[in-house]
């Protein structure tokens, strides 16, 4: 598993660059990131070299942070490699909440987030069906 860093921020000018720059300041490198918004706030999502030192540093610089479990998969990197895994996951029933790209390669692979509802279940059935999952030490490398 790998750990996520989720912050609320007010849909306002500057504050993505607000946590970038705590980010940076810290030497925290960011090493895929996802933005879900409305009109009023977003969740920025982000996976980074050094999750903890993350959270603590962001609840300090007064950000509402939180920390969540997915898992980085890899995906074929060809035409319909993404729907192989999506089809081994729908066989399975695995819902999945969200996902996104990841930014970095460990192999030819692409690399995938995913959150899912039963995360210990679904790295058990990608690993039944060959489908590679890193751990947390691979992809905080990247």
């Amino acid at each position: 598993m790998v750990k996520q860093i989720s912050i609320f921020l007010e849909n306002k000018a500057g504050r993505l660059a607000s946590v970038t720059k705590v980010l940076g300041e810290h030497r925290i490198n960011i090493r895929a990131l996802s933005i879900a918004d409305t009109s009023d706030f977003g969740i920025l999502r982000l996976i980074v070299n050094e999750p903890e030192k993350a959270y603590g540093v962001l609840k300090r610089a007064g950000f509402t942070v939180s920390e969540t479990e997915v898992i980085a998969v890899e995906v074929p990197d060809t035409p319909g490699g993404l729907a192989r895994v999506l089809d081994v996951m729908g066989e399975a029933s695995i819902n999945i909440e969200y996902l996104y790209a990841f930014i970095g390669k460990a192999t030819e692979d692409a690399l995938v987030i995913f959150k899912v509802e039963d995360p210990d279940r679904a790295v058990e059935v990608f690993q039944t069906h060959g489908i590679g999952v890193l751990d947390s030490s691979q992809v905080y490398k990247l």
